[in-house]
């Protein structure tokens, strides 16, 4: 038995009711909502950092910082300004700059990657010259020749070690400005202190000098870095894509006759006039003129409908056939399309505060790491009264503990799962949507355009008469409707000749009509040709005064949507089928393909609101879909999924992206981020025990820089085999 839902709304803005996210944006002043560019956060205390001294600004309401973008939207009284804040967030020790909302940060983040990898690449060829030049020393030169080699070794390094380590210096620096601690400022000292020492050693012809150490975990912990730059530099900002979306001007109708203007002049009440073939600029009321319109992205729903004096219409939607005089009820930051982009935007900060597994292991990381290296220089200078002693093995607990495979335990277990995915058809565009996904225990799935292909396909035409279907295919040529024209294939398909016809004539909103042996036909919408209007997608096609053939039609299911419900179902995860179709049709398709819970007819918010229900009820959702209407839901659920087929926005908001038009990897994907999750846990595991027993060993002085620096290199390397597993 079916459990069906029927979700109604009259209100004439579908994305302000029952929204209340987006009622609360709207009663903040316009000039109150400000942006700020945050490039050097990178981690959960960052963000929870950033957003307590926002907060504790005087007329700051609220702050979210969006991970992903590295961005702050800051909603504020009048009288804040950007300056203000970034002078805030300056004293607490990060970097902040005011944002153009308008702007894609694409920029930034492209430049960011080069940098990483051209440091990385630096470091990595610095630290072979380096090691080539140590295995002289390890092969046992002495006196000049051994000194000679690690002064070269110093000319290398040092230089490729101040420009390598950069953005560790500056991250430290940062933290320490305001006297607080992260993950690099253990990492700055390890590397002053290795390279330190080794000049004291190489100015006084010491027998051990440790520029190999230095620069080797410089080029480990870039590693790490650059790889988690790379599964987040896919994501796009999908309330920015939706703002793409909105018509920046309008034809306004006055008396004096027709005058473009921007929508933001635009008032309550005032006419616009929407040619064919133009997006509606505003939210309105037709007044005049009958036309069909694309409801696509607001609906989902790919085939057009009826629009005619009175009819409701959303800015978005495009008129396709006829011209369309319009009473403006909402324009520009009032309108439906914008604030759904305002609940996408909400959603996405909201997301981004998910803490990933690396984030809070590196909590207990700094600290405890300095407290060990302290206690232990201070120990073995109490010991032998020898400072070079102490600093050395100062700098090996330092570099032993260096979190090169803690920083490698994400990101390289995502590398691996997102190759092997991408292999199978998905693209992983989030860091941390693959340990979110292996904790879904809910899907949720939309279904035109995702379970189906959106594509109508006739059927039962054998069992109309033959010569009613030559008629049928002569009218539906001339006509663009995508009925018309899924009709117009499947019988040139069956090889069938279209009639001779007079007076071919479209009537805009409800077919097209002619003549034919002196009797009028007619394709088209049921009312117009005084049909009953069935529970199917149909046309209907009238000989005369004969009683109306219908039509009927179908949609494709998508290819492994069955699959992968099937096997959705078998991992006992709970499935829901939402849809803004009506009642019948999502029923008959749920049963189709398996799905026992129902939701018809739910406008963008209602899929927004119902996936927010779900996260209250502590369900962990995975929303799959395509449409402008699932965007909202996309950013709001726990893990997200949309076809490579879906809206630009759409694919914008979800985590992952099918490449094909196959939905079976979905399954793989569950079970992939399983695996992938307990190859996390199994290098947090390696990365545990190899400290637990190295440790002691850099405390009683049994390992020199350079020891701890192999050691350390052999804990990342097992760390990177172990997610390699996943391939």
């Amino acid at each position: 038995m079916s459990a069906t839902y029927d979700h109604t709304s009259p209100a004439a803005c579908p994305a302000c009711a029952g929204a209340p996210a987006a009622e609360a944006l709207a009663e903040v002043p316009r000039d109150a909502r400000l942006m700020l560019s945050l490039p050097t956060i990178h981690c959960a205390g960052c963000i929870s950092g950033v957003e307590r001294a926002l907060m504790a600004t005087p007329g700051v309401q609220d702050a979210r910082v969006n991970l992903t973008l590295k961005r702050a939207l800051v909603e504020a009284e009048a009288g804040v300004t950007a300056e203000h804040l970034t002078q805030v967030l300056d004293r607490a020790g990060y970097e902040a700059h005011e944002l153009d909302p308008g702007v894609l940060a694409t920029t930034e983040n492209d430049r960011r990657g080069r940098d990483l990898l051209m440091r990385l690449a630096v470091a990595f060829f610095a630290m072979m010259n380096v090691m080539l030049l140590s295995v002289a020393v390890w092969s046992g030169a002495e006196d000049a020749t051994r000194d000679m080699m690690h002064w070269i070794s110093a000319a290398i390094a040092i230089p490729a070690v101040i420009f390598c380590g950069r953005p560790f210096y500056v991250s430290a620096w940062s933290a320490l400005r305001v006297r607080r601690l992260n993950m690099d400022v253990p990492i700055t000292l390890a590397i002053v202190l290795a390279v330190g020492t080794s000049l004291y050693e190489t100015a006084n012809s010491g027998h051990h000098a440790y520029f190999d150490a230095a620069i080797a975990l410089c080029f480990f912990l870039l590693a790490g870095r650059y790889l988690d730059h790379r599964t987040r530099a896919s994501a796009r900002s999908a309330a920015q894509e939706l703002a793409a979306l909105e018509v920046p001007r309008a034809l306004r109708l006055t008396e004096n006759g027709e005058e473009t203007v921007s929508v933001t002049e635009l008032a309550i009440g005032e006419l616009v006039l929407v040619k064919p073939g133009g997006r509606i600029p505003v939210d309105g009321r037709v007044t005049e003129g009958s036309s069909e319109i694309d409801r696509a992205l607001m609906t989902g729903e790919s085939l057009p409908a009826y629009a005619g004096p009175g009819s409701a219409v959303s800015a978005g939607e495009v008129n396709l056939t006829g011209p369309l005089t319009i009473e403006v009820t909402a324009a520009g930051e009032d309108t439906a399309l914008h604030r759904i982009a305002d609940l996408v935007a909400v959603a996405e900060a909201g997301r981004s505060n998910y803490t990933s597994l690396a984030d809070q292991a590196a909590k207990l990381y700094a600290p405890g790491v300095h407290i060990l290296s302290l206690l232990a220089a201070i120990g073995w200078w109490l010991y032998t009264q020898d400072l070079r002693i102490s600093l050395n093995i100062a700098a090996a607990v330092l570099i032993i503990t260096c979190p090169c495979a803690l920083g490698l335990a994400v990101p390289a277990v995502t590398t691996a799962a997102s190759g092997r995915l991408f292999r199978k058809g998905m693209l992983i565009k989030d860091g941390t949507a693959m340990e979110r996904l292996a904790e879904t225990d809910t899907v949720v799935f939309d279904k035109t355009g995702t379970l189906t292909l959106g594509a109508p396909q006739p059927v039962g035409l054998e069992e109309h008469p033959k010569e009613a279907m030559r008629v049928a295919l002569a009218l539906a040529q001339a006509s663009a409707h995508p009925l018309a024209e899924a009709l117009t294939s499947a019988l040139r398909k069956q090889t069938i000749r279209p009639a001779r016809l007079d007076g071919l004539t479209e009537v805009p909103g409800y077919g097209i009509e002619a003549t034919w042996k002196g009797q009028p036909v007619r394709l088209g919408r049921a009312a117009w040709l005084g049909a009953e209007a069935p529970d199917v997608t149909a046309t209907f096609l009238q000989i005369g005064e004969a009683t109306p053939l219908a039509i009927t039609f179908t949609d494709s299911i998508r290819p492994g949507a069955a699959e992968a419900v099937a096997a959705l179902k078998a991992q006992d995860k709970r499935l829901i089928l939402i849809s803004g179709d009506t009642k019948g049709a999502v029923t008959r398709f749920a049963a189709e393909i398996g799905i026992d819970e129902v939701i018809a007819e739910a406008l963008p918010e209602e899929k927004a609101a119902f996936v927010a229900d779900l996260a209250g009820q502590d369900a962990k959702v995975l929303m799959v879909g395509d449409g402008l209407n699932d965007t909202a839901a996309l950013a709001a659920a726990y893990v997200s999924i949309s076809p490579a087929s879906a809206l630009d926005a759409a694919r914008s908001a979800s985590d992952m992206v099918l490449l094909g038009r196959d939905l079976s990897p979905i399954a793989d994907a569950l079970t992939t981020a399983t695996q992938a999750r307990k190859r996390i846990h199994e290098n947090f595991t390696l990365a545990t025990i190899y400290n637990v027993l190295a440790v002691p060993f850099a405390i009683a002085g049994l390992a020199t820089p350079l020891i701890a620096a192999l050691a350390m290199s052999s804990s990342s390397l097992t760390v990177s085999l172990n997610a390699l597993r996943l391939k």
